[in-house]
């Protein structure tokens, strides 16, 4: 006759077989998941902020300074998606634009005189209309390096509008935006997600090629990738109607008639008071009108989107959170962006080298100090998992 076991010997729960209660496991949530992410929108702040420092000067030691730590912490913080790949593309469209620089000073003159003749082109005749545009003639190391410092100022800016490319996922940041701008936003996701997954079909089925002996290179190769790739566009570009339908996007919701032109006139009001503060910044008769038009154009622009956004039947599911993380990344941009103001119009010449006579550009201690502040999200922000 056989004996039944006891719970304890079957390794249950209780008090009487003398065994101890499995240990309880965890699992994690996508709450905890998620803690060590950064919120996309501190992302593109930083990176804007950047680019507006990039803005105040043209000396090449500051802005090799500022294009060295947006590379670091994309480098740093990159995982492989799709849209962190568009990084080299940004770099590359730098350098072609830098390449443009040049090659327009040498085709087309410069209006900085030098003595430093580099080469003689010859030069083509232009009509008496044309006058203060030139076809080659004598290429000058003055005007060649004033391109150079013009052109390396504009490939900073791109540099580091590609690394919030590289950093901020562009579906996270599209569920931050208001709801007044959820329509454009979802634009402005699918054409920024549409060309890095287009590569990403041609890496592999070029590599699927490969593996089965088949030329991938040529006319014949583009032709039988191209159209495979072309067809998987149109099926994602159908999935994705069907879903956004399915989902009710473009449904609006009924709003008064005075609350529609309130919102109306303080959208485009706030946007025309943006629009004459920035210029009045910009130009030194307008310093005294600038600051606080900006300011009152901020402010009516956000309650105008603050309004518009009734209009739009969304909630937010699991919105990302603002937290200190994202206040230390937006702060350490803005903070380089303020004192490369600073320094540009305290100390104009540190800044702003001059090429006649040519002398090598010097480094500005303190300025770039404060470049080194944007190094700061590469020690704070965790690593995203891949």
């Amino acid at each position: 006759m056989h004996s039944r076991p006891s719970r304890g010997q079957w390794g249950g729960t209780g008090g009487r077989g003398g065994s101890t209660p499995p240990a309880r496991v965890s699992v994690p949530t996508r709450r905890h998941q998620r803690r060590g992410t950064l919120h996309p929108g501190a992302w593109w702040l930083w990176s804007l902020a950047l680019g507006t420092a990039a803005t105040r000067t043209t000396n090449p030691l500051l802005l090799a300074l500022l294009i060295g730590a947006s590379g670091y912490v994309v480098a740093a913080h990159r995982t492989a998606a799709p849209w962190s790949r568009s990084y080299s593309a940004f770099a590359k469209l730098a350098l072609a634009v830098l390449l443009i620089r040049l090659a327009f000073a040498v085709l087309l003159g410069s209006p900085i005189p030098g003595t430093h003749v580099l080469v003689t082109l010859p030069e083509v005749p232009l009509p008496h209309w044309a006058q203060g545009i030139r076809l080659g003639g004598e290429v000058t190391a003055e005007a060649l390096v004033f391109a150079l410092y013009d052109g390396l100022k504009l490939a900073t800016l791109l540099i580091c509008v590609g690394a919030a490319n590289a950093l901020a996922n562009p579906a996270r940041l599209l569920k931050s935006l208001p709801g007044a701008l959820y329509e454009t936003g979802v634009a402005v996701v699918v054409a920024l997600t549409f060309a890095p997954n287009l590569v990403a079909d041609v890496q592999r089925l070029r590599a699927a090629r490969r593996l089965r002996g088949r030329p991938d290179r040529g006319v014949r190769g583009l032709l039988q990738v191209g159209l495979p790739v072309l067809e998987g566009a149109l099926e994602r570009s159908v999935a994705l109607a069907a879903a956004m339908d399915a989902r009710g996007y473009g449904r609006t919701a009924d709003v008064p008639a005075p609350v529609r032109r309130t919102t109306t006139a303080l959208t485009l009001g706030g946007l025309l008071g943006v629009c004459a503060g920035t210029y009045g910044l910009l130009t030194a008769e307008g310093g005294t009108y600038g600051l606080p038009v900006l300011l009152a154009g901020v402010v009516a622009a956000l309650a105008g989107l603050r309004l518009g956004g009734r209009r739009t039947l969304r909630t937010r599911y699991r919105p990302d959170p603002w937290d200190l993380r994202a206040w230390l990344v937006a702060g350490s941009g803005a903070t380089v962006a303020a004192l490369l103001a600073l320094a540009a119009a305290s100390d104009p010449q540190a800044l702003h080298p001059g090429v006649v006579p040519l002398t090598a550009p010097a480094l500005p201690l303190w300025p770039a100090a404060a470049v080194l502040l944007a190094l700061l999200p590469a020690f704070i922000v965790p690593k995203e998992p891949s």
